[in-house]
């Protein structure tokens, strides 16, 4: 195990094992489920965005969970907020806004193939977040810091995250970036590649499939060999390929789980959320990364996103039940 491996390991216990800094919105599923939204009958309801996702999926992984984000101040909203305690996660850093802004909506089918998904993101309510002296002391109690790329897509939001993060990295709070990167939400490719650029700069751990890693570089092995000699470590999800990650040294390739998949959406969140606590629990990324792995594999064989994230008895049922394909294996 390298030293850079080892250095990430948490050693002191603090209030929350992580902040997360994202979106939460209203998903709706089209009923019955499978059906196209076009020809639905109705719509069955659930808490959503990447960072309700990937909370919720470390909270049900056993952590003490806090989110960063802001809702609308309207039954939407409330919704949101409700979900989100029913689910025990720490709503005290929910910001809430009473403009125009309105939470996120997304409407997404459960399909395996021909799977659509519409998202609602018109003056986005949670880009309204603010740095203030409750999520700067919160940071101070929390191991880690999980923030979602489609926070830095606003000039005033990506400020404010920018000090969050920046903050954390003074404070032995650990940074995970997840690039999140969606074509749709930013003008233009420069202004994407400066601002997460600017994100990478203050991260420990960053984590994102091909397409988005070259929003940072356009060759993905000089990404990979910045990242090392920036003492960073790089996880890249491969999709049915496992993932890969790069940490000094060391490269690590894991496989999948397969499972029937009834669509296509979630399994990122799901990845993300099972590493991280796996990862604080055991200080093992092999382990931590195929308790990823299976969590995807169980999100996407179930109805729903948020509402599917595994638990720990699923994982490990999965995982006695099942082998990783291929096989992980440093090298």
């Amino acid at each position: 195990m390298s030293e850079q491996i080892q250095n990430i390991i948490y050693q002191k216990p603090r209030k929350w094992s992580a902040l997360v800094v994202g979106r939460a919105g209203l998903d709706l599923y089209p009923q019955p489920s499978g059906s196209k939204t076009k020809l639905a009958e109705s719509f069955a309801s659930d808490v959503g965005g990447s960072g309700g996702n990937i909370a919720i999926a470390m909270k049900r992984s056993g952590g003490n969970i806090g989110l960063i984000s802001a809702l609308s101040d309207d039954p939407v909203g409330s919704f949101v907020k409700n979900r989100l305690i029913a689910e025990g996660i720490d709503i005290h850093l929910l910001q809430t806004t009473r403009g125009n802004e309105r939470t996120s909506l997304a409407i997404a089918e459960e399909r395996p193939t021909d799977c659509e998904v519409v998202i609602y993101r018109n003056n986005p309510a949670d880009l309204q977040i603010v740095f203030d002296k409750n999520v700067e002391l919160a940071i101070l109690n929390s191991s880690n810091l999980v923030v979602t790329g489609t926070s830095l897509i606003d000039e005033h939001s990506r400020k404010q995250v920018l000090k969050m993060m920046s903050h954390a990295t003074k404070n032995d709070c650990k940074v995970w970036l997840d690039l999140d990167y969606r074509h749709w939400n930013w003008p233009d490719e420069g202004a994407t590649r400066s601002a997460y650029q600017k994100a990478e700069k203050l991260s420990d751990v960053i984590v994102g499939n091909e397409e988005e890693f070259k929003i940072l570089n356009d060759d993905l092995n000089i990404q990979v060999k910045e990242c090392i000699s920036k003492n960073k470590i790089m996880i890249l999800k491969k999709g049915e390929n496992g993932c890969t990650l790069f940490s000094g040294n060391c490269t690590l390739k894991t496989g999948i789980y397969k499972s029937k998949i009834m669509k296509p959406y979630g399994s990122g969140d799901a990845f993300l959320g099972n590493l991280i606590m796996n990862y604080m629990a055991f200080g093992d990324w092999k382990k931590a990364a195929e308790a990823g792995s299976a969590a995807a594999a169980i999100v996407v064989s179930k109805k729903g996103c948020a509402s599917a994230m595994p638990s720990n008895k699923e994982i490990k049922s999965l995982q006695d039940s099942t082998s990783i394909q291929p096989k992980t294996e440093w090298s």
